[in-house]
């Protein structure tokens, strides 16, 4: 597992964040993206682009990585891998099919976590903490 650090939200200014990871849920069911290049499903996030703020961020990602077109967006926590990021949960409120110039294949609509995730244990505990965080 990649050593994986949480922190409370306000713990750096927001500037510092590089990347946001999305605990999705669309209908009642946790979302997943599947991978074309690392061949597994993934919850949805990526890289803040130069000029983004993290809303901006999580609104392309989540379009970009599930087709969702409208979300409800809520911080959970901060988190370090090699640098500064955001831990989200967002519920999906409308979906268009999945954009196929992206990354992503597929999409996956589950009550749990699936078994081809690509970064299991780090997923896991993002799960773990969004679970403890709201009531889900």
């Amino acid at each position: 597992m990649l050593e994986v650090n949480l922190y409370n939200l306000g713990y750096c200014d927001e500037s510092e964040y590089t990347r946001v990871v999305c605990v999705s849920r669309y209908q009642g069911k946790f979302v997943f993206c599947f991978n074309k290049k690392r061949n597994g499903w993934e919850i949805p996030g990526g890289h803040i682009e130069e000029g983004e703020t993290w809303q901006d961020a999580v609104k392309r990602e989540m379009y970009e990585e599930t087709g969702a077109t409208k979300i409800n967006v809520i911080p959970i926590s901060v988190y370090k891998i090699s640098t500064f990021a955001l831990l989200c949960f967002c519920e999906i409120l409308e979906m268009e099919k999945l954009p196929e110039e992206y990354e992503m294949s597929d999409i996956l609509f589950l009550e749990d976590l699936p078994d081809n995730l690509t970064y299991h244990d780090t997923f896991k505990l993002y799960f773990k903490t969004v679970k403890e965080k709201i009531e889900i």
